[in-house]
């Protein structure tokens, strides 16, 4: 008997799946995409984004809409989960559309679960979700070593990416007063630290919160919740930076709010996190990059607005993303197919990462708002 395809060639299905998926893109679209980024291609080969947009509008349609009771009744529940409802609207119907799974690397156990849609306001999240109390427990070892290994060179270049997409924000310091909200091993700090920031960090990392410390000089992170810490529980911060820490909170409202009322008058919050409208998703489903192992919600720019709204902010501003290689200018593409680019994101979904810039107050909207698309939260 002839061995199958993954036993001879060592991929996985996975793997094997990817290159058909380039190979059918190379025959129907021939070679002339192939400078452009991976994740960029979607944006300017013509007629994808449409056919990925009716794809979308299809799941939607076959997917069933099912009582909360039915779905708990045929879902298991791990030992650290919930069932939840919808936080942004509190709608108990659940809308089963993805079941991401992730392989077993580097000793660490294979990963699954379930993520649902919002019926009523299209919010994306992990249901059955982490328990608050139990959020430590995907912390508690390991992590940072994730975070400082091939993944830092290039959230560095990110950081400087985001910062820039929101004008004079961030750009100087000037001894202002800085959260990290997640701050990791202490990568965006050590930035902070340079521009001038008088910047402090929390995390639920105690091994990350111990590497933060060693890399800083005037920048101190710290272990635990920002309550627990009488120098961040003042308040007064003039910025607060969430570096793709959204998705990872089970209970957002209840953090929102009290990052808000950490914040000065004049404030501004920074967010990068996934984003939930890309049509990144809507072609690869359950094997999105967005869904990764910690995550726990999924926002756009048509979600996270109700977020702040809820939790007392005036307003927000929303920066397309292109990707890193693109706006760092990497990637050498005809001037032709960046404009091809640009058009196509601000007409779909804004990009598959979501950039946003929270205002806390009139105040804040009238200093930092200025050039930008502020919408306001009435």
């Amino acid at each position: 008997m002839m061995p199958c395809i993954r036993e001879r060639t060592g991929l996985t299905r996975g793997s094997a799946m990817a290159s058909a998926k380039r190979a059918i893109a190379r025959i129907a679209y021939g070679s002339r995409f192939d400078r452009v980024p991976w994740g960029q291609r979607i944006y300017v080969r013509p007629g994808e984004r449409y056919a990925r947009e009716i794809q979308w509008s299809l799941l939607l349609r076959r997917s069933p809409i099912v009582s909360l009771d039915a779905y708990r009744s045929r879902v298991p529940l791990g030992e650290i989960e919930e069932f939840i409802t919808c936080h942004m609207c509190g709608e108990s119907r659940q809308q089963p559309l993805f079941t991401p799974t992730g392989p077993q690397q580097d000793g660490q156990e294979s990963w699954t679960y379930r993520v649902v849609r919002c019926p009523s306001c299209g919010f994306l999240y992990r249901n059955p979700n982490v328990r608050p109390e139990r959020l430590g427990d995907l912390y508690a070892s390991g992590y940072s070593g994730f975070l400082t290994g091939d993944y830092a060179a290039g959230r560095r270049l990110r950081y400087r990416l985001t910062m820039d997409a929101f004008g004079q924000v961030l750009a100087d310091g000037a001894k202002r007063r800085l959260l990290d909200f997640g701050c990791g091993a202490g990568l965006f700090l050590e930035l902070a630290e340079e521009l001038g920031f008088d910047a402090y960090g929390v995390d639920l990392s105690p091994d990350s919160v111990e590497q933060a410390n060693a890399r800083l000089s005037a920048a101190t992170a710290y272990h635990g919740a920002p309550e627990d810490v009488p120098e961040i529980a003042a308040g007064g911060f003039d910025v607060i930076t969430l570096w793709s820490v959204l998705a990872h909170l089970p209970r957002p409202l209840d953090d929102f709010a009290r990052l808000r009322r950490l914040l000065a008058p004049g404030g501004v919050l920074l967010v990068l996190t996934v984003n939930a409208r890309s049509l990144l998703l809507k072609a690869h489903g359950a094997a999105w990059s967005g869904f990764t192992k910690n995550h726990l919600m999924f926002y756009s720019s048509l979600t996270m607005p109700t977020l702040l709204r809820r939790t007392g902010f005036a307003g927000v501003a929303f920066a397309p993303f292109y990707g890193d290689t693109i706006e760092a200018g990497t990637a050498e593409l005809p001037e032709r197919m960046r404009q091809r680019l640009r058009r196509a994101v601000a007409a779909t979904d804004g990009g598959n990462m979501l950039r946003a810039l929270a205002f806390a107050d009139d105040e804040a909207i009238a200093r930092w708002g200025t050039g930008l698309p502020v919408r306001a939260l009435t």
